[in-house]
């Protein structure tokens, strides 16, 4: 009886060490891809960069077109503003005018993205933007502002990728100035003379 007790204990033994050896294995066939997976997606984006914008003048009641600079570091492509899947992060540029509430922005133009492919899809066209690329925006103070500097506040959002993977989105402040001056004079007229004076 005692020998049977014990060939028992084995064998429920046995079972336990397999059952925990096909469980560890499990974890390492399901969690592990995974964790490399997150891994590559929340590593350290790269951070685009910005080219100072010199001071711009700018005419009451007219609208001045800006030229914003961004740099994408090599190796790397961000996300255009119209990017051709609906779960791609599109990359855009909000401002904020503060107090500077006299003055409007107007449309604000994005660059067309170049339509390359990647290893990750490479049946699949991305709309990107790589190196070098300009975003213009209109800025137009009424008439009613009153002349001198004022500094304009703006983030821009974006997503970085490599070849492999995507980083998380991240944003960069954008701030330049503005220079307003009075619109320049109109046209005179002439009053007409009268006939009757020579």
């Amino acid at each position: 009886m005692a020998v049977q007790a014990t060939s028992r204990s084995d064998e429920i033994r046995a079972t336990f060490i397999w059952a925990s050896f096909v469980r560890a294995s499990l974890i390492c066939l399901f969690v592990f891809p995974f964790a490399a997976l997150s891994q590559a997606q929340t590593g350290k984006a790269p951070t685009l960069t910005v080219a100072p914008v010199p001071l711009t003048t700018t005419p009451r009641a007219a609208q001045t077109m800006i030229d914003v600079n961004f740099r994408v570091p090599p190796g790397y492509h961000i996300n255009s503003n119209t990017p051709k899947s609906e779960f791609l992060i599109p990359t855009s540029l909000k401002m904020d005018l503060g107090s500077a509430t006299d003055i409007i922005l107007g449309k604000i133009g994005y660059p067309a993205g170049e339509d390359l492919s990647f290893p990750f899809s490479p049946d699949e066209k991305l709309n990107v933007y790589t190196g070098d690329f300009t975003i213009s925006l209109g800025v137009h103070p009424l008439h009613a502002v009153v002349p001198g500097k004022y500094k304009l506040h703006g983030l821009l959002r974006y997503q970085a990728c490599d070849n492999a993977a995507c980083y998380p989105p991240k944003t960069l402040p954008v701030s330049f100035e503005v220079k307003v001056v009075k619109e320049p004079p109109g046209p005179r007229h002439n009053p007409a003379q009268s006939p009757h004076v020579h």
